[in-house]
C-alpha cells in the first residue's frame, strides 16, 4: 500500500485490530456487507475486500444495496463499478419504504432503518449468509448511546457484534473502531468521495442534532469516545443502582 495513503492505512489498522479483537470473521463465513452508497459502508466494502489476504481466513463476501422508493440520489453505477473492481459480487434490491408507511406517519430515519434492516435480515439468511457487516463507526455507537441514554433512559449502542437469537445470524460493525473523519479522510485517498450519495433525511435527524449536543463534551480527539466505547464493552455493571434499572 502507497505510505502515502495515511487514512487508507490507519482505517485498515483499525478495521483489522476491531475484526480481532471483537472476533468479527471467522473461517468459512458467508458476510453480506449492506452497501447504502454512502461513504461509510462503500469504505466498509473496500476495506473488508483489501483485508482479505491479510485476515488469512477463507471467508465469501457479496455486497447488496437497498434501493427504496423516495432517494435516487445513489449513483448506483459508480457503486457498482467500484464493487467490481474490489472483487464484489452486487445485489440490487428494491424496497418500498415510504410505501410501508402507515396512513398519518411521516417518513423519519427510524422507519427508514428498520425496513432496510428487516429485509437485509430476511435476504442474508434466504440466501445462507451468516454474518451481515454494516458500515456503522466509532461516532455512530458513540451518539446511539447518549441517545438511548437521554431521550429513552436506557444504557444501550450498537455493538460491534451482535449475535441474533431469532435468526441463524450475526450483525457485525467492522468499522467500530474509525471515526467519521477518518472515513472520510480515506473516502478522499480512494477517490470515492464525489460519487457516494447523502440522503435527504439525515440532514435533519435526531443523529445530527445529537451529535451537536455532545461535541463540547468530547472535544477534539479520538480519546473520550475510544473510553466511552471501552465502558460499554465491559463497564462494572454492579456500581449501577439495581432499583432504578429496575422502575
Amino acid at each position: 500500500m502507497d505510505g502515502g495513503k495515511k487514512a487508507l492505512t490507519l482505517v485498515r489498522k483499525l478495521t483489522l485490530k476491531a475484526i480481532l479483537e471483537r472476533n468479527l470473521i471467522a473461517e468459512g463465513d458467508r458476510i453480506l456487507a449492506g452497501v447504502s452508497g454512502g461513504k461509510d459502508s462503500t469504505v466498509m466494502a473496500w476495506v473488508l475486500s483489501d483485508l482479505k489476504q491479510a485476515l488469512k481466513r477463507n471467508f465469501t463476501l457479496e455486497a447488496i444495496h437497498i434501493s427504496t422508493d423516495f432517494c435516487s440520489c445513489c449513483q448506483k453505477g459508480a457503486l457498482k463499478q467500484n464493487l467490481a473492481g474490489w472483487g464484489l459480487p452486487f445485489q440490487d434490491l428494491p424496497v418500498p419504504v415510504m410505501g410501508r408507511l402507515k396512513p398519518g406517519k411521516t417518513m423519519n430515519c427510524y422507519w427508514c432503518s428498520t425496513q432496510r434492516r428487516t429485509e437485509l435480515i430476511r435476504y442474508a439468511v434466504d440466501h445462507g449468509f451468516n454474518k451481515l457487516a454494516l458500515g456503522h463507526h466509532l461516532d455512530d455507537i458513540i451518539e446511539t448511546f447518549f441517545m438511548n441514554l437521554l431521550q429513552k433512559g436506557t444504557l444501550e449502542t450498537m455493538p460491534a457484534r451482535l449475535d441474533y437469537r431469532k435468526y441463524p445470524l450475526s450483525l457485525i460493525r467492522p468499522l467500530a473502531y474509525v471515526e467519521e473523519a477518518q472515513i472520510i479522510a480515506c473516502a478522499g485517498e480512494k477517490g470515492i468521495l464525489r460519487s457516494v450519495c447523502t440522503c435527504p433525511f439525515g440532514l435533519h435527524s435526531g443523529r445530527r442534532e445529537m451529535r451537536a449536543r455532545i461535541k463540547p463534551l468530547l472535544g477534539e480527539g479520538p480519546g473520550p469516545k475510544r473510553r466511552i466505547l471501552r465502558a460499554l464493552s465491559g463497564g462494572h455493571w454492579d456500581y449501577l443502582d439495581e432499583g432504578l434499572t429496575a422502575k
